[in-house]
C-alpha cells in the first residue's frame, strides 16, 4: 500500500488540523486522466480526480473530528497518491478508536446518501454528472474501507468490536486469521473489479501483518 510521509504542500483545515499533500498525489491523474482524449473528456477526467480527492479529505476529516470530539489532539492529515491517514499525537483507548476509525467511512456513507437524494432532480450536464459521481467514489470509498482488513478501517473496527466481548490475543487471531483467507483471495477479487468495472485497486492487504495477528498466541 502506497504510503506517503513527506508533504510538498500544506495548509490549515477544520479545527485548525494541518492538511499535507505528498507528491504521490500526481498518481491519481495520471491514472484517471486521458491525455490523449478531447478537451471535453479530460475536463471530465479532471473533475473525477477532484472529487476524489475531495472524498479522500472528507474521509479523513471524518477520522480528525472523530479523534477532536473526545479531546484527542490531531497532529496532522496527510493526503497521497495511495489515499490519505489521520494521525493524532496521542495514545488512545481502544474505545476512542472505535469512533475515530467509524467516522471516516460515516463520512463517506453520508455523501453518498447527500448527493444521491439530489442528483436526480438535476438538469443532464457536467454538475448533475459530478454529483451522481461523488455519490458514487463516497459509497465506494466506504465498502471499500470497511473490508475486514488491516490497514482499513474494517479491519481496526473488525478487531476493536471483537476486542469488546473475546480476550485480546482471541480478538486478535481471529482478526488475523480473516485477514489471511481475505489476502489470499485478493488477487482474484481484484481480478473481477477490472473485468466488471475497469479499473485496478493498488492495494494488497499485508499478508505478514495478518499472520503474525493470526499466531500470536504462539
Amino acid at each position: 500500500m502506497l504510503k506517503d510521509d513527506n508533504p510538498i504542500f500544506e495548509t490549515q483545515g477544520p479545527w485548525g488540523v494541518p492538511i499535507q499533500v505528498g507528491a504521490s498525489i500526481i498518481l491519481l491523474p495520471l491514472i484517471f486522466v486521458s491525455f490523449n482524449g478531447t478537451p471535453e473528456a479530460m475536463m471530465y477526467d479532471l473533475i473525477f480526480v477532484g472529487l476524489l480527492i475531495f472524498s479522500i479529505l472528507a474521509h479523513e476529516l471524518g477520522h480528525a473530528w472523530g479523534a477532536l470530539i473526545q479531546n484527542v489532539r490531531v497532529k496532522r492529515i496527510m493526503l497521497h497518491g495511495g489515499g490519505g491517514f489521520c494521525e493524532h499525537s496521542i495514545a488512545t483507548t481502544r474505545y476512542e478508536d472505535e469512533l475515530i476509525v467509524a467516522m471516516g467511512p460515516i463520512v463517506n456513507l453520508v455523501i453518498w446518501a447527500v448527493a444521491s437524494l439530489i442528483e436526480p432532480y438535476l438538469a443532464p450536464g457536467m454538475f448533475g454528472w459530478s454529483v451522481y459521481f461523488l455519490a458514487q467514489i463516497n459509497l465506494f470509498l466506504a465498502l471499500f474501507n470497511l473490508l475486514p482488513v488491516m490497514p482499513l478501517d474494517g479491519g481496526k473496527l473488525f478487531q476493536l468490536m471483537l476486542l469488546r466481548f473475546l480476550p485480546d490475543v482471541t480478538a486478535t487471531q481471529i482478526s488475523g486469521w480473516v485477514g489471511v483467507v481475505l489476502t489470499v483471495l485478493w488477487v482474484p477479487m481484484m481480478l473481477w473489479v477490472y473485468v466488471t468495472m475497469g479499473f485496478i485497486l493498488f492495494f494488497f492487504p499485508p499478508l505478514g501483518v495478518h499472520w503474525q495477528m493470526a499466531r500470536t498466541a504462539r
